[in-house]
Order: structure tokens, then C-alpha cells, then sequence
């Protein structure tokens, strides 16, 4: 009797540990990130591998893909696909899956976290107490965020749930996005600069890609009023960096709320030397639960792809 050969996926980056227990438990694993040389290693194994799982932040380059004649799956722990070449892959027919779905609540906890904390001045007020201000002075005021006008740029899923929250603030809710949905109740503007002249806040929601690099620059900053907060939540390279810290400089918006930046790690100094921006570290996914089911997700496209069953959380 002959022992069927056990199936063998590469992991292009760290996931969560328990993910990675339950992919080795099942397969065989091999850690590119761990290879001295990739390049070489890929050269003597590359043609075994079938599945490739990354996360979304990393992706997985095109010669890397290359390097992996026998592939048909990607496996995104997370949403994002911009660091992988979709042309390519389509071109190859490699699925591409996703954990779509998985983010939504937490994504849309954290814009209202950001909006409430950027509005309210929290972070601010919070060093205020820890160093010994409030002994010396009455704190200053902040801006009040219930029934305000906001803008939701993106009415997708995260989109949605922002509004669901929104409104218990008894907020005036507006979007634009790539086309109206008749069946909300919220008000269309068929483009952003419109709905930034019309908002309070404007919360960035839309989805990724290469076509949305730069979206929101200083025609956006300045249509908005003097006194609104921008919060981020979705993409760093969707906002003009520079565009932004020079609108905050010059007073052209009060303040921003950002959890996603241009080149991450890496955030500008100028951004972390102003009182009125509130930063995080791309963490809004980051729950105990959500990344549990990214990991259930991750996990259920790659046995299914492996048992040749219909991949659950395929892109188009």
C-alpha cells in the first residue's frame, strides 16, 4: 500500500500561532520567511507547492509567483490584495481568497473609536491628567460629535456598519460611493467633493486597489469646512500623506483619526507631533475574536482547495 504525499503550503509571512498549529497539523509547512536564501530555496522546492498563504499587508510578489509553476491558490489572511499582481494571477488562474466578511464589525468599531476619540480630544485629555495638567488648569473644550453630519466615503460592508453606529448618535449620514444603493436611507452625492463640502466628518471606508491611491488630496481638504475631522480606517496610500499634514498645518481641517498610513511602519513625524491626530497601529481588526475567524477563514479555503470543493472566499 503506498502513503499518499502529503500536501505542502508556503507560508510567505507569520500568521496567527494557532493558525499556523492547525496548518501544520494538516500539512506540510514551509516558512519562506524563515529561508536564508529564498531565491535558492524556491529554486529546489518552488514546484511543489500548490497553496500559498500570506497576509494581506504582505501579499506575495510576482517573481515569487514566478518561482511557483504548480500553484493555484493564495490564501489572504485579511482583505487587502494590493500587494499581489491580480493580472498576473488571473492570467495564471491562481484563486485568490480573502477573509472577507470577518473584519466588518471590528473596522467599524474602531472608525467610531477614532471618530469619538479625535472629536473629543480622549488621547489628548488622557496625557492631560497623567501629566499633571488638570492640577494647574481647566482642560480645554472639544467638539461635540451627536447629531453632526457624516460623511462616508465607501458604502460598502465596513461602510454600512459605520452608518449602523452612526446613527445611534442621531448623526445626519451621507455617502458617495461607486454607485448609489436606492434601498438606504442615507443621502447620495455622486462624487467626494461634493459630499466633503456637506460634512462634519468624513470617513474613509472605501476598499483598496491601485486606482485608489491619492483619492483623497487637497481638493478634498479644502472643500471640506474649516472645523471637520477626517478619520481613516481603510487604506494609508488612498490619502495624499502630504496633502493631509499640510492641511492640518494650515488649520484647512481641525483634525484627523488615522489607523492606516503611506508607508507603514513608518509614520511622519509631523503627524505624531500634532495634539489634534489620533494614531494606531493598523490595528482595527485586531481583536481576540476576529482573528480567530480570519484563522478559521484561512483555514477552510485551504482544505477546500486541497479536496478540490468550491473555495468560500474566492475574489473574482
Amino acid at each position: 500500500m503506498t502513503t499518499a504525499t502529503p500536501n505542502e503550503v508556503l507560508l510567505i509571512a507569520p500568521v496567527m500561532e494557532n493558525l499556523q498549529a492547525r496548518l501544520e497539523a494538516t500539512f506540510v509547512v514551509h516558512r519562506l520567511y524563515e529561508q536564508a536564501d529564498p531565491v535558492a530555496f524556491l529554486a529546489v522546492k518552488g514546484e511543489t507547492f500548490r497553496a500559498v498563504i500570506t497576509r494581506g499587508d504582505i501579499g506575495v510578489t510576482t517573481p515569487v509567483l514566478e518561482q511557483l509553476p504548480q500553484l493555484g491558490l493564495i490564501a489572504v489572511f485579511g482583505v487587502g490584495t494590493d500587494a499581489i499582481d491580480l493580472n498576473y494571477t488571473r492570467q495564471r488562474d491562481i484563486a485568490v481568497t480573502i477573509t472577507s466578511g470577518a473584519l466588518t464589525e471590528d473596522v467599524a468599531d474602531m472608525a467610531l473609536g477614532l471618530l469619538l476619540a479625535t472629536a473629543r480630544q480622549l488621547c489628548f485629555n488622557d496625557r492631560f491628567v497623567r501629566d499633571g495638567h488638570w492640577l494647574q488648569k481647566a482642560p480645554g473644550l472639544s467638539v461635540q460629535v451627536s447629531g453632526k453630519r457624516l460623511g462616508i466615503f465607501g458604502m460598502g460592508n465596513i461602510g454600512r456598519a459605520i452608518a449602523q453606529r452612526a446613527a445611534g448618535f442621531n448623526m445626519r449620514i451621507q455617502y458617495a460611493s461607486h454607485r448609489q444603493d436606492t434601498t438606504l436611507p442615507y443621502a447620495y452625492y455622486p462624487d467626494l467633493l461634493a459630499l466633503a463640502r456637506e460634512s462634519d466628518f468624513l470617513v474613509i471606508a472605501i476598499s483598496g486597489g491601485k486606482d485608489s491611491a491619492g483619492l483623497v488630496d487637497k481638493t478634498v481638504f479644502d472643500a471640506l469646512p474649516a472645523h471637520a475631522l477626517v478619520i481613516n480606517i481603510a487604506r494609508g496610500s488612498i490619502v495624499n500623506e502630504k496633502d493631509l499634514i499640510a492641511a492640518l498645518q494650515n488649520g484647512d481641517i481641525a483634525g484627523a483619526g488615522l489607523d492606516v498610513y503611506a508607508q507603514e511602519p513608518q509614520v511622519p513625524a509631523e503627524l505624531i507631533a500634532m495634539d489634534n491626530v489620533v494614531l494606531q497601529p493598523h490595528i482595527a481588526s485586531a481583536t481576540q475574536e476576529t482573528r480567530q475567524k480570519m484563522s478559521d477563514i484561512v483555514f477552510t479555503n485551504v482544505e477546500a482547495f486541497f479536496n478540490q470543493a468550491p473555495l468560500p472566499h474566492a475574489i473574482e
